[in-house]
């Protein structure tokens, strides 16, 4: 313990305290922060991913949707007797390609597709709507090759350079015999502008691994390696790939989640973590200094203290030597001793009845009216016993006892400013409160020529409150009023209800000097005055701390002539 009280081991000790703390800290941060980090990738990672795969199903759904809006019209137009008159050897033809060229024209206009083509068995193309081959029609080995084996042909084509189409072909029969095939291709301008409305990168990639949709133009017709090397496809770089199998087309359609999501919550976690330790650290160690400064205060007291102790021993062993009358001056310092003891019991006591005082006088400016009531009451109550009045001299004493009680809830109110008083809440009538408190301050704002005016829509208004408490608010405020009005012939205060719902809101207002806007923020101290030499200062005080207890406040609001204070209170729950 000797060693606490040596400044050195203090400090040393000390200075092992905070590099054990740093060190802690430090592992802490660390720890927490890789938590956070770890919590945060995952989360913002699934966010991404979910993100990319609901654009994905989506997308997926507008593909297939155009796709199956084309697939069956090739089965259906073979079946048709015109398009197989088509391909009879009967007509010149000439005619049967302006008929079919015709065919293909309307075919394509009602369905709305790119191009709709007839091809005979051997592969000649008849006729088409629009004619976007060029030299060689797109896809027509294929769509032959299915229409020979008795199935749906379907394939992919591009024309013209980076034009790209889907075909749906279809072999028209008759009598077992393959005579011609039916060919509709779809182009996909509508499914890539909507897909450019996607703030994620979305792309088709063929069976041969090449980029044959895209809502990036620069990407068509490019490897999925290449755009794989660039965006980091795998996930490792700036993008999350989320692929989904198209089998019947032989496709894997792509959607790229943006990994600068994952990292910007990354860096916002490692931040928030790293601020939050700091917080922590400059915390602990205020905490620890403290301690050590307590510490060094109490040994420096005590060295202090070792210091007039020497010098008292060193003087008396002196005073020993030189005095010979030894016994006489130890009498004389236990004397000195004793008269110090009573001293300081005096002093202890006059402190006490300081407060006492204080005490006193504030109570004293609360409970003059309710003193003066009691005293009307009394010889009001006594000249009624004698004329035999007993009814009245009943009511009385029961507006004594109220005082009494309202006294007694005065002295208690001054008590809220170190701590809330035990007094539980009620449904209280505000008209009942001001109802007392004008009994007690109509006098005073008689002699003083100030009218008083209560808005009529407080009647039925409950609040949650202490009926005596609420009493005294508005007692005071009407008191402080009163006082800033003295001398006008024409002081009126006001108390108007100005909403009512939940909270209840009141205004008392008065058409006094008003108060500077300087002093707004100081009016609720205790023993704060503007009269100089008048009034304890405690008035607004006791209104704050009984409005406080209530669950409510009160405000000092601005306002042109005047002062108008605001009361803001809850609303009482109905049975």
């Amino acid at each position: 313990m000797d060693s606490w009280h040596t400044g050195s081991a203090v400090r040393s000790r000390f200075f092992r305290l905070r590099a054990g703390a740093a060190f802690v800290l430090l592992l802490l941060t660390l720890a927490g922060t890789a938590a956070a980090w770890k919590v945060a990738t995952d989360r913002s990672r699934g966010y991404v991913q979910r993100q990319a795969a609901e654009t994905l199903a989506v997308q997926a759904e507008v593909l297939n949707g155009v796709l199956e809006k084309y697939r069956l019209v090739p089965p259906l137009l073979a079946r048709q007797d015109e398009v197989a008159l088509l391909f009879s050897s009967l007509a010149s033809e000439v005619s049967i390609q302006r008929r079919a060229r015709s065919l293909a024209e309307e075919i394509a206009g009602l369905s709305g597709a790119r191009d709709v083509a007839f091809f005979a068995a051997d592969g000649k193309l008849l006729a088409a709507a629009r004619d976007i081959f060029g030299d060689e029609p797109a896809g027509r080995a294929e769509l032959l090759r299915a229409a020979n084996e008795n199935r749906l042909g379907r394939t992919t084509a591009l024309i013209k350079g980076k034009s790209r189409v889907y075909a749906f072909g279809a072999g028209v029969r008759r009598n077992g015999q393959l005579r011609g095939v039916v060919a509709v291709y779809v182009g996909f301008d509508a499914v890539e502008r909507t897909w450019a409305l996607s703030a994620d990168p979305i792309f088709v990639a063929d069976s041969d691994g090449i980029v044959f949709l895209s809502n990036r133009q620069d990407w068509l017709l490019k490897p999925v390696s290449e755009i794989d090397a660039k965006f980091g496809t795998g996930g490792h770089t700036t993008h999350i790939d989320i692929m989904r199998d198209l089998p019947l087309m032989g496709w894997q359609l792509h959607v790229l989640g943006n990994r600068s999501r994952i990292v910007s919550a990354q860096s916002a976690t490692i931040g928030f973590s790293l601020l939050i330790f700091l917080l922590v650290g400059v915390i602990v160690f205020f905490v620890i200094g403290r301690i050590e400064d307590r510490i060094l205060l109490r040994r420096r007291e005590r060295a202090a203290a070792l210091r007039l102790e020497r010098a008292v021993r060193d003087r008396t062993k002196e005073l020993s030597r030189a005095n010979r009358n030894l016994s006489h001056e130890i009498e004389e310092r236990i004397e000195a001793e004793r008269e110090l003891k009573r001293v300081q019991h005096e002093l202890i006591q006059a402190a006490k009845l300081a407060g006492v005082g204080q005490m006193a006088a504030a109570l004293s400016h609360e409970i003059n009216q309710p003193l003066a009531a009691i005293e009307t009451y009394a010889g009001n109550t006594r000249k009624a016993l004698a004329l035999g009045r007993q009814e009245l001299a009943a009511g009385n004493l029961d507006r004594i006892t109220a005082m009494v009680a309202r006294i007694s809830e005065l002295s208690g109110t001054l008590l809220s400013f170190s701590r809330k008083p035990e007094t539980k809440l009620q449904r209280v009538a505000v008209q009942a409160a001001l109802h007392e408190a004008l009994i007690l301050i109509r006098p005073k704002a008689e002699r003083a020529g100030v009218a008083i005016a209560v808005d009529p829509a407080l009647d039925g208004v409950m609040v949650e409150a202490g009926r005596i408490r609420l009493s005294q608010v508005f007692v005071n405020l009407f008191g402080n009023a009163i006082d800033a009005l003295e001398g006008r012939a024409d002081g009126r205060i006001a108390v108007e209800l100005k909403s009512a719902g939940d909270e209840i809101f009141l205004h008392v207002r008065d058409n006094g000097p008003g108060i500077a806007p300087e002093l707004a923020g100081e009016v609720f101290e205790p023993f704060f005055t503007t009269r100089t030499g008048q009034g304890s200062g405690l008035g607004l005080s006791i209104v704050y701390n009984i409005m406080q207890d209530f669950g409510g406040s009160v405000t000092l609001l601005r306002a042109e002539g005047g002062a108008v204070f605001e009361l803001r209170l809850k609303a009482a729950k109905t049975d």
